[in-house]
């Protein structure tokens, strides 16, 4: 039986892969890092910035990525996305022959860990030491302890709202986002709808919140300024992001 992605999508893979191209950068880090040798990549978008020093083949933006190069570089697997790549795009890639492994948006830490440790395991029998630590690690769920609001975007405000990685990452912390309910994955509720909070959690990606731009529009909430990849990236960055995040959060 073929092995399947995230979707339930065939994969075809007669061996481990040995060229690939990520358009995911969290899935770049987590492949190069202590998984596989570093050179079975050999794309990745320009927003892989982890590892700092990754000299691979650049393919353009995530959502945007230049496919002719993709192909040009006759991978023999492809890593994507279900939430940050565009189904056209994946659709071109496996008619060009090309298999391509799709990862589902995770809801919650645990899941996206699980999808890393089944797509590791799959196609290279692989169970990397950072994995298995980051599994240990945030297993444990701190009690509620404070309530934020979350922006990922400004102009117009994007929040996370239900069933995110990122909102499960804070509830593991004890934040509670007070959108966790709302029916959609990433409102875009007015300004004065997002003062009902006792903290900002303020990240510096997707959009760069920095302490000029983004506190001032919160004047009664205590602004938190933390690493997006810490909030939203899983992988290996996860080792570090409990600590590093309850560091930021805690006043």
């Amino acid at each position: 039986m073929l092995p399947v992605d995230d979707l339930g999508e065939p994969v075809v893979l007669p061996g481990p892969p040995s060229r690939v191209v990520s358009l995911v950068p969290s899935l770049t880090e987590a492949l190069v890092t202590d998984a596989v040798d570093p050179a079975v990549l050999v794309g990745a978008t320009d927003y892989c910035t982890h590892p700092p020093d990754l000299d691979v083949t650049r393919v353009g933006g995530s959502k945007y990525p230049n496919v002719d190069r993709v192909l040009e570089l006759r991978p023999d697997l492809v890593l994507a996305n279900s939430e940050e790549n565009r189904h056209e795009d994946v659709d071109r890639i496996r008619a060009d022959g090309i298999p391509v492994w799709v990862t589902a948006a995770p809801a919650t830490v645990p899941a996206a860990l699980g999808s890393l440790r089944r797509l590791l395991g799959t196609a290279w029998d692989v169970e990397p030491d950072w994995l298995v630590e980051a599994e240990d690690l945030w297993r444990d769920v701190t009690p509620p302890w404070t309530r934020a609001v979350i922006p990922v975007w400004r102009k117009p405000w994007v929040v996370l709202g239900r069933d995110t990685f990122a909102g499960d990452v804070l509830l593991r912390l004890g934040v509670v986002n007070v959108f966790a309910d709302h029916p959609e994955r990433y409102p875009r509720p007015h300004l004065d709808e997002l003062q009902d909070a006792d903290i900002v959690v303020l990240p510096d990606e997707p959009y760069l919140f920095t302490p000029d731009d983004g506190p001032q529009y919160f004047p009664d909430l205590r602004p938190v300024h933390v690493s997006g990849r810490y909030l939203t990236w899983y992988g290996p960055s996860l080792v570090e992001a409990r600590t590093a995040l309850e560091a930021a959060l805690r006043p």
